[in-house]
């Protein structure tokens, strides 16, 4: 499938051009989403940002299946500055996709699918160590309904007698190791009528001392039975822990 980061010829200038500055002299969103200003305050509060073309946010030309849609977020530019990242979707009902702790060990870069109500911006926004966010971001075209379909797991019992089982392999890279897993969870976003919540909330992927070489915290928003690739430096066996809202914990090493 063809990965985009940017739409359109005269998007790309608009991103890579001087920033344009609001009255408030904040920069102005290049998507001119209706969203911006209510997310910003969600998720960057009142704190310094810019828009940066350096934080890649890869979304495909178009949604053909807007319960499994592919996003990748690189922020390898700024390795090694970098606090935590954030990810959303500005028009779904739940807007929070994922955040993200890399550590140095980490190459600040994360793949995942997601499920999307409609056409939307995407973003990552990465907050470097000075306090100042770094803001990138895709349109996503798609016809929608991924946030209100029901999960396939709920109507299939195969899921509750292998809920947690994980599959996972790694891809040797020139500097890091991939390291790619999927593992079997309805992720309900609970806007399905009678289905509550029902998703992974933490990732952790920990060395042989139990220290965590990357942390994630998800929302419903990520695809039903997650698949997500990490990048990681460091060549030691590592270990994967999860743990759902219900309280529900999973481990394996991969």
């Amino acid at each position: 499938m063809k990965i985009k980061t940017i739409r359109t010829l005269s998007l790309t200038v608009c991103l890579l051009a001087t920033p344009v500055y609001a009255a408030d002299n904040k920069p102005v969103d290049p998507l001119n989403s209706v969203m911006w200003d209510y997310n910003r305050q969600i998720f960057l509060g009142n704190a310094d940002y810019v828009f940066d073309e350096r934080i890649k946010v890869g979304v495909p030309e178009f949604a053909e299946d807007p319960t499994q849609v592919p996003v990748d977020v690189d922020a390898t530019a700024l390795a090694g500055n970098i606090q935590r990242i954030v990810s959303w979707a500005d028009l779904n009902p739940i807007q929070h996709i994922f955040t993200y702790f890399p550590h140095p060990d980490v190459l600040p870069r994360v793949s995942l699918r997601i499920k999307v109500q409609q056409a939307t911006p995407v973003r990552a926004a990465v907050l470097t160590k000075d306090g100042v966010w770094h803001v990138g971001s895709s349109w996503l075209e798609a016809a929608g309904g991924g946030c209100t379909t029901p999960s396939v797991g709920n109507a299939n019992p195969y899921w509750e007698s292998h809920l947690g089982e994980t599959k996972s392999r790694i891809f040797p890279q020139t500097e890091s190791n991939r390291y790619k897993f999927r593992v079997i969870h309805p992720m309900d976003t609970g806007l399905v009528g009678s289905i509550p919540e029902f998703f992974i909330q933490q990732v952790e992927l920990r060395d042989d001392a139990g220290s965590a070489l990357v942390r994630m915290e998800l929302s419903p928003p990520v695809s039903e039975n997650p698949v997500i690739t990490f990048d990681v430096r460091k060549q030691a066996q590592h270990h994967l822990w999860l743990r759902d809202n219900n309280g529900n914990e999973f481990e394996k090493t991969l």
